[in-house]
């Protein structure tokens, strides 16, 4: 039977064909990310089948596994974790990745993922083909490979495509996304040889061929990917422009590869490439041009594109072949399902947080912001069950952390009450969010999404209900269970001794509009919150400087977003006083010390303080002796960040 939302998106939801291989739609699971959750020697966990086993049941025509390194001394590897797909030992568990897909009606595809420049982890550097020092302080040092360690690498890849389709899977694909090693030997940047793999494009791209040729002999029934970038964004470093890599899928697609996967950045970029900066939709020209001069090939494409209606249009409109998706389905498994329902107001939406990459810099297993769940589907307390008793929650504050709960809560059958003092929900995410200068709209669809789910649940929101002592004991006997998410404040407090304090503004006021901000202000505090104030004003005009006690502002900032904040920073002219601290205010400006004892003096009109944060739990020790059952959650507990606030809310959720 054809559920509503395939009519909608007809385009999106007709069959398709890779090679001999039928897909019952034409949307690819992209691996955009390795998750971190296997062996320090490369076998598969049983928490990797059960998040696999996810993947596989989102829906998808063809499901690309994750990238696996294919040489046993792990220069290919990038992350402790990766997968390993270099010797038969490992062949069991693929197969059983492989049955998962094939059981939910998906192609099955493997991908070879040799990180090159940024792999290594476990010894002490890495193989390039020349030696071009990092940029990034946290990968190794380059040793250029020889040519008999190349052709031993193409050797490995061909042997690891083999492994890939004796254990079940119908497709392979080598990847150059990011800055891996096939991209390393694309690009000038990093391909300084001057034998006969350096030098021209044509050059360049030998080893890629030998690549495509090695693994189309070795398994030459069966389809074959590459991802290539269509934009390098590398031109600060000698990168490819973008005709050269186009150039470059044209020797692939010359050498009879039945996909080309268009990506679009390295890790070193100096710009994003799918981060909540970059509008949805803003790379497609890229996949239009591919589809343009490779019409007898697949293009496979999704770089920012977290919307079905418009992969749908992309389709009809001939811009590519395949939706290449990961991001949103790590945000929402259920996508999919949800478009093809037509629920697509009841998705969990990819904010580009970035979340699932930042993790992978620090050595940790992937994350998502708007996923709770994401990595933990292995244990059952992450499951959402029927309640042994229902009970009467009463949750206050309507910011993510209380949403969540809440919702969660009343899918496990509680009749759940939440109770704010504001006249929306959101809490103070609905204030930073129309500050944000990257997408505010993605934010906000976070506050969308819970009104949404609450209102098809059954959740009873009693918005401009100021929850103290009097109101509590009004409905004593009304709730069992009461959670408190009041979220967080800036602490004045800490400031009340300094002179000139009544002058100062608090930067909560600043972010929901009830304070007036001259046109010189200093910014107290540099962290993610005084930033996207500090921008937002700097971009309406204001002349800002930011005050930071540590020796560097965006101190918690995620490592893939940090830098746009610094990017904009410097866009936008705000001026930063590091390792310093605020000890007096005057009408006139902000006198403030540094860490070697000098005092400085910054002209202002508005001294705005935005650190530190203090917990809104206050109410706990109010409500201890009121309630059977009490618990906190989010920003109430510690102050942090979205990702931390809906993770608890889920948590407690799940366990009352």
């Amino acid at each position: 039977m054809t559920r509503p939302g395939e009519l909608k998106l007809k385009h999106l939801f007709q069959p398709g064909q890779i090679g001999k291989f039928k897909t019952k739609n034409l949307i690819k699971y992209g691996a955009c990310c390795v998750s971190n959750y296997n062996g320090r020697d490369g076998s598969i966990t049983p928490r990797e089948l059960a998040r696999v086993r996810v993947i596989a049941g989102t829906g998808c025509g063809l499901i690309t596994n994750q990238g696996a390194y294919p040489d046993p001394l792990g220069e290919g590897k990038a992350y402790f974790r990766q997968v390993a797909i270099h010797d038969d030992k490992f062949l069991p568990q693929f197969e059983t990745i492989a049955q998962y897909i094939h059981d939910a009606g998906a192609v099955a595809m493997q991908q070879i993922l040799h990180a090159g420049r940024y792999g290594g982890i476990d010894l002490g550097y890495c193989v390039q083909p020349s030696v071009v020092p990092q940029t990034l302080p946290h990968f190794r040092p380059p040793r250029e490979l020889s040519k008999d360690e190349i052709r031993a690498v193409v050797r490995q890849h061909a042997e690891a495509a083999k492994r890939a389709i004796r254990a079940g899977f119908d497709a392979t694909e080598i990847t150059s996304f990011m800055g891996y090693l096939l991209a390393n030997f694309n690009s000038p940047f990093t391909n300084q040889r001057t034998d006969e793999y350096g030098g021209s494009v044509h050059n360049r791209g030998r080893f890629m061929r030998e690549l495509i040729d090695a693994i189309k002999q070795a398994t030459p029934d069966n389809p074959l990917s590459v991802r290539l970038n269509g934009a390098e964004l590398m031109d600060r470093w000698g990168g490819n422009t973008e005709d050269e890599s186009f150039e470059l899928m044209q020797q692939a697609v010359d050498c009879g590869v039945e996909m080309i996967s268009v990506t679009v950045g390295w890790q070193e970029a100096p710009e994003s490439s799918f981060g909540r900066d970059v509008p949805p939709g803003y790379w497609n020209y890229l996949s239009a041009k591919a589809k343009k001069m490779f019409p007898n090939v697949l293009v496979a494409f999704g770089n920012r594109l977290p919307d079905p209606a418009m992969a749908d249009e992309c389709i009809r409109d001939g811009v590519f072949d395949y939706w290449e998706v990961c991001r949103p389905l790590l945000a929402d498994p259920e996508l999919i399902h949800k478009a093809a329902e037509d629920r697509m107001e009841e998705v969990r939406p990819c904010i580009g947080s970035l979340n699932c990459l930042s993790r992978l810099f620090r050595d940790l297993p992937y994350t998502c912001t708007m996923n709770p769940m994401l990595g933990h589907e292995f244990e059952p307390e992450y499951h959402i069950t029927k309640a042994a008793e229902p009970k009467r929650i009463l949750v206050v504050g309507a910011g993510p952390a209380g949403m969540e709960a809440a919702i969660t809560a009343r899918q496990r059958g509680h009749a759940v009450t939440v109770v704010d003092k504001a006249d929306k929900i959101g809490g103070n995410l609905a204030a930073y969010a129309a500050n944000d200068l990257a997408r505010p709209a993605d934010l906000q669809s976070v506050i969308d999404y819970y009104g949404v789910m609450a209102k098809k649940l059954g959740v009873d929101i009693r918005l401009n209900t100021a929850a103290d002592t009097k109101f509590m004991r009004s409905v004593l006997h009304d709730f069992d269970v009461c959670i408190v998410a009041a979220g967080a404040r800036t602490d004045m407090a800490v400031f009340q001794y300094l002179e000139g304090a009544e002058l100062l503004v608090d930067a909560l006021e600043v972010a929901h509009g009830r304070a007036q901000v001259g046109k010189r202000v200093v910014m107290i505090g540099g962290g993610m919150i005084g930033l996207t104030i500090s921008e937002f004003l700097a971009k309406a005009g204001h002349e800002v400087t930011v005050v930071e006690k540590e020796k560097r502002i965006g101190g918690d900032i995620m490592p893939t977003f940090k830098w746009r904040h610094t990017a904009w920073v410097d866009e936008l002219g705000i001026q930063s006083v590091t390792s310093a601290q605020l000890v007096k205010v005057s009408k006139e400006g902000a006198t403030v010390k540094t860490t070697k004892g000098e005092e400085k003096f910054i002209p202002a009109d508005s001294v705005i303080v935005s650190s530190p944060r203090k917990a809104n739990h206050d109410l706990f020790y109010d409500f201890q002796w009121m309630v059977d059952e009490l618990h906190g959650g989010g920003d109430a507990t510690v102050p942090r960040g979205l990702d931390q606030a809906i993770q608890e809310g889920y948590r407690l959720g799940c366990r009352i």
